[in-house]
């Protein structure tokens, strides 16, 4: 699930495989293959394997499917307690509009680092390496009857966490959305952040790179369902799943996060498209 860095390597690639082959009784119906979305070389590969194996990317028999699944939190905390606090914290703004503790917001002003560096690898593998992968297996995508994209996302990509006002405007604006305005957005974020301490004013903190990246996957997936209207292409925020990037907390395991992310995955071919879901609802953006 997000944050499991096994399809970029290749050891606990193959370890999650033979787990995975135990799990569900079958040893010939799964297979693995390296992969890391921030790498344009490793994604051609995987599409020459896929293509010269299978002739189609193929996703529960005839339904062809791309799940976008890699993330990084973009921050560095030392403290483990006041990671999950802030994840916490998170959540209960999303779920109930809770605003985060004035003790909980001064440890994170002191103890969260986003730099620079942190700020690009995030935006780097949570939204660009969707539009390298999107953009590289389309071809593949289009050759199927019922061809679907699934970007996993999360409930801190929602607009209503972005306090910088154009940001969000651009963005919440679907009919003048374009890949070069969602680009727009993330140069002006990062330009702001070589500044220093000041973005934290002009655009949410802390997880700023992974609001600002998940928010912005958000648009593309809008702007990408209305370019392939043949193609049902929805993005998810499976829930508060145990996985790297929560520290292993949450109180859904990784199946129950996998379960919306694979309904999305089988949709019919008069499924909805270009929408926002939390786990199996839909919710706004």
């Amino acid at each position: 699930m997000e944050g499991d860095r096994s399809g970029r390597d290749e050891r606990r690639g193959k370890e999650a495989l033979e787990r995975l082959k135990v799990d569900i009784n079958a040893s010939k119906c799964v297979m693995f293959h390296q992969l890391d979305v921030a790498d344009p070389a490793s994604i051609a590969t995987l599409v020459d394997f896929i293509k010269n194996k299978f002739g189609r990317l193929r996703y529960f028999g005839n339904i062809l499917s791309y799940v976008k699944n890699a993330g990084l939190s973009g921050v560095k905390i030392d403290d483990p307690l006041l990671h999950q606090e802030l994840l916490e914290a998170e959540v209960r703004h999303i779920l109930f509009d809770e605003e985060m503790p004035e003790e909980i917001q001064q440890q994170a002003l002191a103890n969260v680092m986003e730099t620079q560096e942190l700020a690009e690898q995030c935006i780097q593998i949570n939204y660009y390496g969707t539009k390298r992968m999107v953009e590289s297996f389309i071809q593949l995508l289009q050759l199927s009857d019922a061809p679907r994209i699934v970007n996993v996302s999360a409930g801190m990509g929602k607009l209503k966490l972005q306090n910088n006002e154009w940001a969000k405007n651009v963005l919440s604006n679907t009919e003048s959305l374009t890949e070069e305005k969602v680009d727009n957005v993330i140069n002006e974020f990062l330009e702001h952040l070589k500044k220093g301490p000041i973005q934290r004013k002009l655009w949410p903190f802390p997880f700023s790179a992974y609001k600002v990246s998940k928010a912005s996957m958000n648009a593309y997936t809008r702007i990408i369902s209305k370019k392939y209207p043949e193609m049902r292409i929805n993005c998810v925020h499976p829930g508060y799943v145990q996985t790297d990037i929560t520290l292993g907390t949450g109180p859904l395991t990784t199946k129950e996060g996998a379960k919306s992310v694979v309904k999305l995955a089988i949709l019919p071919n008069e499924g909805p498209s270009g929408l926002f879901f939390s786990r199996e609802e839909v919710t706004s953006f």
